[in-house]
């Protein structure tokens, strides 16, 4: 069943980052619950997203119980141009992408990616999340683990199977490669910058949108950095 729930629409805003001046946020989609559990061992676990604009990605995960540490940064390219003015280019082969650390008891791997694909990111757009256009802003699992990666083949065919969207999957699955954390300046910056015009129309409906469908792993604390 296709749930949609209402974010926000804005027009002609004037940004510093991460998007054109004009831009309308998309419904969020009720993802399927996996078929596929999670068996993961006792302890934490890493895990990354990319999912479009780090902020927002960052700051849905930060609103997760469970998750311990949500951080942007760079993963796909090199540490040469694993800063923001290059990575911005989209030649550099970086992903903006989210390292999530979690507590596999309180929420499992399957979880947070019925969450991702829920409230966090478009699987069906290719090299761009929204209002956000390049390679940066693809959308891609890191799956760090030989769990996590079957879990993570079998959710997205499951995505497939669904229905839910129209266009094609095409989120896909990417090797590990180093993730470089982001400038200090992009850590936490939809906690640090709420009113900003770019977090306030796109980002902060995730975050209503996440309390909505998922009141028992929403946490209204922000877990930082």
């Amino acid at each position: 069943m296709r749930l949609l729930f209402p974010l926000f629409a804005a027009a002609s805003l004037t940004l510093s980052a991460c998007s054109p001046p004009a831009f309308a946020a998309e419904d969020a989609v009720k993802a399927p619950a996996a078929a596929r559990a999670a068996h993961e061992t006792p302890g934490l676990k890493v895990a990354i997203f990319s999912g479009g604009c780090f902020w927002g990605i960052e700051g849905v995960f930060s609103h997760v119980k469970g998750v311990t540490s949500a951080v942007s940064g760079y993963h796909g390219g090199s540490a040469s141009t694993a800063d923001y003015s290059a990575v911005s280019t989209g030649t550099t082969g970086h992903a903006e992408s989210v390292r999530v650390t979690y507590d596999p008891q309180v929420v499992r791997y399957d979880q947070l990616l019925q969450i991702f694909f829920s409230v966090g990111a478009n699987p069906t757009e290719k090299n761009r999340q929204g209002p956000d256009y390049g390679t940066q802003y693809r959308s891609a699992l890191v799956p760090l683990s030989t769990e996590q990666t079957a879990v993570a083949r079998a959710y997205l065919a499951q995505l497939r199977r669904s229905g839910l969207w129209s266009a094609p999957i095409v989120t896909r699955i990417e090797g590990n490669a180093r993730f470089y954390p982001a400038e200090a300046y992009h850590q936490d910056y939809l906690y640090l910058h709420p009113n900003a015009p770019y977090i306030a129309a796109w980002d902060m409906p995730k975050i209503s949108a996440l309390k909505a469908m998922y009141p028992a792993f929403y946490s209204p604390i922000y877990k930082r950095g």
